[in-house]
């Protein structure tokens, strides 16, 4: 175990520099030795699931392999963790600090000092070294670390290292509205003498979940940085907006009054109350100056503004995850694990028999019971009772206030004393992320988003129709229903002109005020085909999903439309079939390959109130937006290409057929995965790898027929990924051109075509691999019969036509030869064999295949011939000399008759 330890009462600093050595140091932990500053803790409180620290108490000092210590050299202020430091088994002790004529009493191993103005700069350096990206909240957390001990670049001790260490953590997504919710800039003490004054003085009005509030300050004169107070007036007392007026004499007769807002309430628009008045600014933050007015009266003005823009703000129901996972109390603490890996939650829910929720066991209960070793023991002596709950009309701020004041994970939802949802910090989290960061807002107004009447201009209007109707019987069934998957990324890329014709529509079924079980996508599928009795139903797999299909339709021409219930999956071994189980569309969109195609469009109306505009809205929880735009491809989580090879495959006809780059990361998941060997091990342990069977073959078909094979090809090649084809296939100089010859071959001698060319191109593949290699290869393909027993039969038949051929001095003796096989397998050993072969076999195809005897059996007939056996072989010698040269006409042969085959 490797371990990071930040001194007690830990700022942003020693947390910031502990993440970021995390991923300088793999699957290490972090340790808060001893509490932490009352903003760290805050902080945490929402985002302790997004860093890997684990409790003090859970560690086996026995297992600890290194010590990395940051922001201290000193002993003591590692509190207790402190004795790990005299452990002799510990191998490494490393300090990371930024304090200067220091004398450190840890003896360390390494130690990385040097006089920035944060520690965490430090580790941002090493960090770009190696060129290792971040997450953003990893790099919100170093950035706060950087803001906060150089007062944001302001204090002396600052440094242009640590100004660039922040801009490239900028570069890294940092969040800058988490950075200013958390750091503490520092005011004067005449500003803080004001700010007590504001606190006793503050009024405030709640609406909506938000809290408002205002003051009036009268000063003798004038006052500089009142907006700094009116931002901590924010922080101190965790106001969503303030209007701070400040009143003053110029003198005996004059006035003036100066007006503050900030808001953090999503679209609101303080600019727009304050222009009207004089003022101005941001939609955020806005001021004014006037003089002579009635304060008062100007401030009701303001506040009324600000009351009327508040939005009615997202509920539990709009945030939670259902159905929700649930265990019994007499669960094992084990077996709760073992749920926990399996679907990555972070917290169960604890139900009894009749279904009522009775505790909560969370990740951090089941690790110190793990400790312990009560794996055996029952969840209930471990899980939490005393619960938090809320219902489906609980709004954001309120869920929030409930997980910061009670630092609780997660928040279970009732409705009618039923558990129907779950809430949590993630859910939180990304709903504040997308209001503070206007995100949403700049989502709806950018040309990418696609609302309502957009989806319409651009899809076929048949199609349309065919979706409204659909979205229609959801409704019907209180159900959400979603356009996922390639039809909107291929949507997203459309040109403005046009409409498409998508020929394959995934449908995803959701519940939001009624349960979606595992069948609702085969009952709307069913309810779809009374509406559209042409269509076919098929109902397919043990979750029920479901298709209904259209050929030569005189409307939808050839459509598949796939429908299924929201669901998550989980892989039990590498490049297995997942087993699937009804979920949220969150989850089920986090099932899916990338982020391009983890995106999702809602076709009914979310609730009650919702204008149409909104009626269209575009999911997208995992950046897939940003990264077509970026024109890259970027995995949804490190293990994709573990549990599923054919999404490299995937990864790769995507980027060539639109023009994108793999993402760095997603590159380094792919190598990862296929130098690990996984495949080979998994293939050996398990007889049924389907995702190395059928799954690949498809996606092989895909990119062998697509006009870009080769490109896509290319890529897998420089990827490594042929390998899961068979571990020592790699497009080298050789199969180049054996793939330039056939392509040569399939144009001359099949240009129908009457082949199916993608095949082709794998059997080429295929047979550059060693001969004992070949059939196996083809059959984990399951490629068909007769390909199977060409390649199994290839070496043998090249050998004896590569022995033959040379020696042959007539044209018969080649057609003879090369007509007892197929065009495939001639074509095959074409383009494996030299020059001089290849041009005889050439030959055959162009000259001598298309020769036919100078007779027919009519004639031979009319010349007295009794029709028999004889005719093959009278027939066979006739086209032997013709090709020989030794008859040229039908009188030669005549005469070549009378001669060998006297009546």
């Amino acid at each position: 175990m490797d371990l990071i330890l930040c001194h007690t009462t830990a700022d942003f600093d020693a947390l910031g520099a502990a993440v970021g050595l995390t991923r300088l140091l793999p699957g290490s932990k972090i340790v808060l030795t001893g509490g932490s500053h009352p903003p760290v803790r805050d902080f945490l409180a929402l985002h302790r699931d997004e860093y890997p620290l684990i409790e003090r108490r859970s560690v086996n000092p026995e297992k600890i392999r290194s010590l990395t210590v940051v922001d201290t050299q000193q002993r003591d202020r590692l509190g207790k963790a402190a004795q790990w430091l005299d452990l002799p088994h510990v191998r490494e002790i490393i300090i990371y600090d930024h304090h200067l004529g220091q004398e450190s009493d840890i003896s360390a191993t390494r130690s990385h000092i040097s006089s920035v103005g944060a520690t965490t700069t430090l580790i941002v350096e090493q960090l770009q070294q190696q060129q290792i990206s971040l997450t953003s909240a990893e790099a919100t957390v170093m950035a706060l670390g950087i803001h906060v001990d150089t007062g944001s670049l302001t204090f002396d001790q600052s440094t242009p290292r640590d100004a660039l260490a922040l801009a490239w953590l900028m570069e890294q997504d940092a969040s800058l509205s988490v950075i200013s919710t958390y750091r503490d800039p520092g005011l004067s003490l005449q500003l803080q003498q004001l700010l007590t004054e504001a606190l006793e003085n503050l009024e405030y009005l709640c609406l909506h979940g938000y809290t408002v509030a205002w003051v009036t300050l009268k000063t003798d004169a004038f006052v500089p940085g009142l907006s700094s107070l009116a931002s901590q007036l924010v922080e101190l007392t965790e106001i969503d907006a303030v209007l701070l007026a400040n009143e003053y004499p110029l003198d005996e007769s004059d006035s003036r009054l100066t007006v503050i807002g900030r808001s953090q309430i999503p679209k609101t628009n303080l600019n727009l109350l304050f222009q009207p008045l004089g003022g101005g600014g941001h939609s955020q933050a806005a001021s004014l100056n006037q003089r002579k007015v009635d304060s008062q009266a100007i401030l009701k003005q303001l506040l009324d503004g600000v009351k009327a823009q508040i939005p009615h703000p997202p509920t539990a129901r709009d945030l939670m995850s259902s159905p929700v996972r649930t265990i019994l109390p007499e669960t094992t603490i084990a077996e709760a694990q073992r749920i926990l890996l399996r679907y990555g939650h972070s917290g169960l829910s604890v139900v009894d028999a009749q279904k009522q929720l009775v505790g909560i066991i969370s990740r951090r209960d089941i690790d110190i019971a793990l400790h312990h070793r009560f794996s055996h023991a029952p969840v209930k002596g471990y899980m939490t009772r005393n619960l938090k709950t809320i219902t489906p009309d609980t709004t954001l701020p309120e869920i929030e206030a409930l997980m910061v004041t009670y630092d609780i994970g997660r928040l279970p939802v009732l409705e009618n004393q039923q558990l129907v949802g779950i809430v949590t910090r993630t859910d939180v989290l990304r709903e504040l992320h997308q209001e503070r960061e206007g995100k949403r807002e700049k989502r709806r107004e950018g040309e990418s988003n696609l609302s309502l009447p957009q989806l319409q201009n651009k899809l076929a209007p048949q199609l349309w129709q065919l979706l409204t109707k659909a979205s229609a019987e959801a409704e019907k069934r209180g159900w959400h229903l979603y356009l996922v998957g390639g039809a909107v990324r291929d949507l997203l890329l459309a040109q403005a002109s046009g409409t498409l014709m998508i020929k394959d529509i995934d449908l995803v079924v959701d519940g939001f005020h009624k349960s979606a079980d595992v069948g609702a996508g085969v009952e709307l599928a069913k309810a779809l085909q009374e509406l559209y009795p042409a269509a076919r139903l098929e109902i397919h797999g043990a979750f029920q999903t479901a298709a209904l299909l259209w050929h030569k339709d005189p409307e939808l021409d050839s459509l598949w439309v796939d429908i299924a219930t929201a669901r998550t999956e989980f892989y039990p071994y590498p490049a297995a079939n997942p087993e699937v189980e009804a979920s949220s569309i969150r989850q089920d969109l986090y099932r899916r390959d990338f982020t391009i195609n983890a995106l999702a469009l809602r076709l009914t109306t979310p609730r009650a109130g919702v204008g149409a505009q909104d009626a269209a809205p575009l999911l997208d929880f995992f950046g897939g937006l940003l990264d077509l735009k970026a024109k890259q491809i970027r995995v949804l989580h490190a293990n994709s290409f573990i549990e599923d090879p054919t999404r490299i495959y995937r990864g790769v006809r995507f980027a060539v057929r639109f023009g994108f780059q793999i993402e760095p990361q997603t590159e380094e998941f792919i190598r990862y995965a296929i130098n690990s060997g996984v495949y080979d091990h998994t293939a050996q342990e398990n007889s049924r790898t389907p995702a190395l069977q059928t799954r690949l073959k498809t996606e092989l078909k895909h990119i062998l027929e697509a006009p870009y094979w080769k490109s896509a090809l290319q890529l897998l090649d420089n990827l490594g990924a042929l390998q899961c084809i068979h571990p020592t296939l790699k497009l080298d100089a050789e199969l180049l051109r054996q793939l330039r010859l056939l392509e040569r071959c399939l144009r001359r001698f099949d240009p129908q075509p009457t082949l199916i060319h993608w095949e082709m191109r794998l059997e080429t593949l295929i047979a550059h691999l060693a001969p004992e290699c070949r059939a196996k290869v083809a059959k984990n393909l399951q490629l068909p019969e007769d390909s199977i027993a060409r390649l199994k039969n290839l070496a043998q038949v090249q050998t004896e036509v590569m022995t033959l051929l040379p020696t042959f001095q007539r044209p018969s003796q080649v057609v003879q030869l090369l007509r007892q096989y197929d065009l495939p397998m001639l074509i095959l050993i074409a383009v494996q064999s030299p020059r001089e072969i290849r041009h005889q076999i050439w030959k055959y195809f162009t000259v001598w295949a298309n020769v036919q005897p100078l007779l027919n059996g009519n004639d031979l007939k009319k010349l007295g011939y009794k029709p028999g056996p004889q005719y093959r072989q009278i027939l066979d010698d006739l086209l032997a000399a013709t090709l020989n040269r030794v008859i040229k006409d039908r009188f030669e042969a005549e005469e070549f008759l009378a001669q060998h085959y006297p009546k």
